[in-house]
């Protein structure tokens, strides 16, 4: 196993293209996204009871299937985050969310 280093967002994109993206395309955005359903329902039951470092892992996990559904969709997700939060909130355009609390910036 090679030793683990920080990486971007884009080369996570790139790392899990590398990795999933021929199974991934052929199982197609409705089936990959009922995965994603699946990470996400498991991250909220481990936000009630689990350690720091179980939570992790499905924090990644939730954020590796999204991203795998951004891959076969062809969205690069630094660009898109880019454009959505690079300025700021999307609401208020500040750096520091301003928007009432019940509004969803």
């Amino acid at each position: 196993m090679s030793e683990k280093k920080e990486i971007t967002f884009r080369d996570f994109q790139a790392l899990i293209r590398k990795m999933y993206y021929e199974k991934d395309a052929e199982r197609g955005i409705e089936a990959t996204f009922m995965w994603l359903i699946e990470e996400v329902g498991e991250l909220a039951t481990s936000l009630r009871s689990e350690t720091k470092e179980q939570l992790r892992g499905e924090f990644a996990d939730v954020i590796a299937w999204l991203t795998t559904i951004a891959n076969v969709a062809e969205i690069d997700l630094t660009e898109a985050l880019t454009e959505k939060y690079g300025s700021g909130c999307p609401g208020c355009g500040q750096y520091v969310c301003v928007c009432p609390n019940e509004e969803k910036p």
